[in-house]
């Protein structure tokens, strides 16, 4: 395949687990807004793994695609899979008090949901190098200018997210450890 064809793909590849990520964290905020569900510790932990998930794929159509920002992406992404899995073990079997937190999404819980998020995206990874060659030689993005302005405005968008994000956590935590009963400092 052209050196072209497979920095489109690489890109679009990237386009789209960004767009998914964008997804997934508007749904967060959404369901902490809208509905009121006060995300606990371990979940706002998850959250900062999928930020680093965005942001390694956002260096990649700011600064151009480089190896680093895949591995970056990665480390966040297994970052995600060791904290979900963690929760998920830890409510595994429910008991007083310590029950899941926050509403099921077809059935599922936010930690489940990030640990097939964790391993949908190593995969998305892996199968990304296994087409790509992942050797990092790829064409100019400026030669995809469409694909190039999407990047950056979902980029953007991301960047929002997470400030959004931040700004909650400074609210409900303050600058000392969270909890997961109330807004502390709304009182």
């Amino acid at each position: 395949m052209p050196n072209a064809a497979l920095t489109y793909l690489n890109y679009l590849g990237l386009f789209l687990m960004q767009l998914a990520l964008a997804g997934i964290q508007t749904a967060a905020l959404v369901f902490q807004f809208a509905l009121g569900e006060t995300p606990c510790p371990l979940c706002l932990l998850q959250r900062v793994a999928m930020f680093g998930v965005s942001f390694g794929i956002i260096r990649n159509f700011r600064d151009g695609y480089a190896l680093r920002n895949d591995g970056m992406s990665m480390i966040f992404a297994l970052f995600l899979l060791v904290i979900a899995t963690r929760q998920t073990l830890i409510n595994i079997y429910p008991r007083p008090g310590h029950e899941y937190i926050g509403s099921a999404v077809l059935g599922l819980h936010m930690p489940v949901w990030a640990i097939l998020i964790a391993t949908a995206l190593l995969i998305g990874y892996a199968v990304k190098f296994a087409i790509t060659g992942g050797d990092g030689s790829m064409t100019p993005l400026n030669r995809f200018p469409a694909l190039a302005r999407a990047g950056n405005m979902l980029g953007l968008f991301i960047v929002l997210l997470a400030a959004v994000n931040f700004a909650s956590v400074i609210v409900q935590c303050g600058l000392d450890a969270c909890h997961t009963y109330e807004y502390r400092l709304l009182k």
